[in-house]
């Protein structure tokens, strides 16, 4: 499987804001997350989950870019900016590293998540 064909893929499909969509394409069933060192998921339903649930509460998307990505071997970092206002009225811009292990399937099985800031 090539993996930066892959990883073009779901970072498309991030930049046009489908977020659940990447996750039930792109996720192996057993995908761990790992979010700032806050916590994380465990296993692709839990992170659908999460992923709906935080789609759920964006009230507005301000904008979402795609700054650049790498891949070495089966190890992918994507960079991206996300700017939300969310239906509480806070508003979330994150500048962030998106760090992905694949396996051989081309499947994500670990996502970590670093502040670009």
């Amino acid at each position: 499987m090539n993996i930066k064909t892959q990883v073009t893929k779901m970072d498309a499909i991030v930049a046009q804001g489908a977020i659940v969509d990447a996750v039930k394409e792109f996720f192996a069933e057993d995908a761990i997350t790992s979010d700032y060192g806050n916590g994380g998921t465990k296993g692709k339903p839990e992170m659908i989950a999460k992923m709906k649930g935080f789609a759920g509460a964006i009230a507005a998307v301000n904008g979402i870019t795609h700054h650049h990505s790498i891949v070495d071997g089966n190890v992918s970092a994507s960079e991206f900016t996300f700017d939300f206002n969310m239906k509480d009225d806070s508003k979330i811009y994150w500048h962030e590293i998106i760090r992905r292990v694949w396996n051989d399937e081309g499947k994500v099985i670990q996502e970590e998540y670093f502040n670009a800031e």
